[in-house]
């Protein structure tokens, strides 16, 4: 094998690996999601158990796509490739992270019922997985275009948030009674805008491998003032 089939032979390892991460996520998600449905604490824990796994992963992607900078010397289309995954490895942790926060909600919140039954929450989850499989698809095939249109989804996503939290804060102004189970929900929704954000930073990165330029596919929108304690990690609700 030639040095640069061998190379090649690494470089589609370590999409693989993205591929594997994101499929991981994925299923982190639907369950942290079906564990809200269900108000399940045994299932809500098997996903909190296994963000280990997901930032195991993470952190041999890392060091695989570190290694071979160190030992390759890519230049160009090769380095920005291997730039790129490290930064979707990051996003993709993140993004577990989001699912375990989730989780990490149910638990708290079993003590009680759901403030309400879920409609637009449940309606995040399914476009959060769209356009993390979407864009996954997108890095595979170096797909520029579909990156660009996954990223306009995530206007969908802002749209539901903005809707949950004026219905919550509702409540919350209501019936004061209500505010913590409220919270739960409102930290939940959160953590899923947080999720098409960082879809977005992985259609970015597909197309600055394609074109080598950056380019901002969030619009431009000024993300509204969030509620609660943005980055507080006991609470679920992960910044």
């Amino acid at each position: 094998m030639s040095a640069r089939a061998a190379f090649d032979h690494q470089l589609q390892e370590l999409n693989d690996q993205v591929v594997t991460m994101a499929s991981m996520v994925d299923k982190a998600i639907a369950r942290a999601l079906e564990s809200l449905r269900l108000q399940n604490v045994a299932l809500a824990d098997e996903v909190q158990r296994s963000d280990n796994a997901i930032n195991r992963l993470h952190r041999n992607g890392e060091e695989r796509a570190i290694t071979m900078i160190a030992l390759q010397g890519p230049v160009s289309s090769d380095l920005r490739r291997i730039a790129s995954a490290i930064s979707i490895f990051s996003n993709l942790e993140r993004m577990g992270d989001y699912a375990a926060g989730i989780a990490r909600i149910v638990v708290e919140g079993s003590r009680e019922s759901l403030l309400k039954p879920l409609a637009d929450i449940p309606q995040m989850g399914v476009i959060a997985r769209e356009m993390l499989d979407e864009a996954i698809q997108a890095y595979v095939d170096k797909d520029v275009e579909a990156a660009r249109t996954v990223a306009e989804r995530d206007d969908e996503l802002d749209v539901l948030y903005d809707t949950i939290v004026t219905e919550l804060m509702d409540y919350m102004v209501n019936d004061p009674s209500t505010i913590e189970r409220a919270t739960h929900l409102l930290w939940i929704a959160h953590n899923l805008e947080r999720i098409g954000d960082r879809v977005t930073n992985i259609c970015e990165r597909v197309v600055y491998i394609v074109t080598g330029e950056y380019e901002e596919l969030d619009g431009g929108r000024i993300a509204p003032q969030r509620f609660g304690r943005v980055g507080s990690s006991e609470s679920g609700m992960v910044g």
